[in-house]
């Protein structure tokens, strides 16, 4: 009895081995204790933190991976949010987690805050909905909490525009559809064969990054008008344009990485995703200590109930994804793709059996 238990009690997932090393591995399948829901996992996203995590942060026998869909199979007592067992969901947690190394994506099973989770609309596969979790995470956190800019719930009724850095990455596409549900204008950039690909998703400016002097451009485009950016790219490059396409009287920019942005007449803040958990974090290892940011949860729940009625009716669509190959096996190989620049405009996804 007591080896069946501990076969039962156990799964495969992707885990941190080493400094650049991740690998299937036999880990416990965790319970859904406090906020936690535990669901059974039918696809995984990559997302670039994943393979920096490896490579960068590396923190041995952490599971990997932030992005997941499945099926609900445990409620913990806290979760606020209606589930029920069954249902299906997607959501976002904690991969590559130095506090709790059983929080990530990549695996058979998952656990992952109730806060940060929405039910999947029947239009949607997992495949398709695995994309979703951290994208809506940050484009919340970034357009509403961080620009302050007006919510779909209560858009505008004077438009106004707004620049988004990176219109074809999966933040990028889900940024351009919420800011066309706030009544907005959407000033964008991407590569030239991007390009059909973000009008498809409201765009209504797009710009070559590559132009040497797109950001003059842009300005001189929107007349000088733009006040707030989102910069999914977060580079100093992608900062020096979004310097030159701000409006001359300054405004707000807010990028997802740390990056200094060359004009100090701008209020300029940095979004990370994780605040959104409401708990300690570190950046690997031998990373400072993230104090806990509950309003960030509180607002992100009260976001994922907006954002889960706007894909029901159908507003808001996923970003275009692309199924990789061997499932979860897959997920390492995956990462070096990722990592080595091979996925442009759609989100490496992967089948859980």
């Amino acid at each position: 009895m007591s080896v069946i238990q501990e076969v039962v009690s156990m799964q495969k997932g992707v885990v941190i081995q080493g400094l650049g090393v991740a690998a299937i591995q036999e880990i416990a399948i965790p319970k859904a204790t406090g906020q936690f829901l535990k669901i059974r996992t039918c696809a995984v996203a990559l997302n670039p933190s994943d393979w920096k995590h490896v490579y960068w942060r590396a923190d041995k026998g952490a599971l990997v991976g932030l992005d997941y869909a499945g099926y609900v199979e445990e409620i913990g007592p806290l979760v606020r949010r209606p589930f029920k067992v069954g249902d299906r969901i997607a959501g976002f947690t904690h991969g590559s987690n130095t506090m709790n190394h059983l929080t990530g994506a990549f695996a058979e099973h998952v656990i992952g805050k109730g806060d940060l989770a929405l039910h999947i609309p029947p239009s949607l596969d997992f495949e398709q909905a695995a994309s979703l979790g951290v994208g809506l995470v940050t484009i919340g956190l970034c357009l509403y909490k961080s620009l302050k800019l007006p919510l779909p719930t209560s858009p505008v009724d004077r438009s106004f525009p707004v620049l988004v850095y990176g219109g074809s990455t999966s933040t990028g596409t889900l940024a351009i559809q919420f800011l066309k549900q706030s009544g907005l204008i959407v000033y964008t950039t991407c590569s030239p064969h991007n390009f059909a690909l973000v009008k498809s998703y409201g765009a209504d400016f797009v710009f070559d990054y590559r132009d040497r002097d797109v950001g003059k451009k842009i300005r001189r485009a929107s007349h000088e008008t733009i006040k707030h950016i989102l910069d999914t790219i977060s580079e100093t490059a992608s900062a020096r344009i979004c310097a030159d396409a701000m409006s001359p009287e300054g405004g707000r920019y807010t990028s997802i990485l740390e990056v200094v942005f060359p004009r100090d007449d701008c209020i300029t803040d940095f979004v990370m995703a994780y605040t959104a958990f409401g708990e300690d974090y570190k950046m690997g290892p031998n990373g400072p200590l993230e104090k806990a940011q509950p309003a960030d949860q509180d607002f992100t729940r009260k976001f994922f109930d907006m954002a889960e009625q706007l894909l029901a009716d159908g507003k808001i669509r996923p970003h275009d994804i692309e199924v990789g190959k061997g499932g979860l096996a897959g997920v390492p190989e995956g990462l070096e793709r990722l990592r080595g620049g091979k996925i442009s405009g759609a989100k490496l996804v992967y089948q859980v059996d």
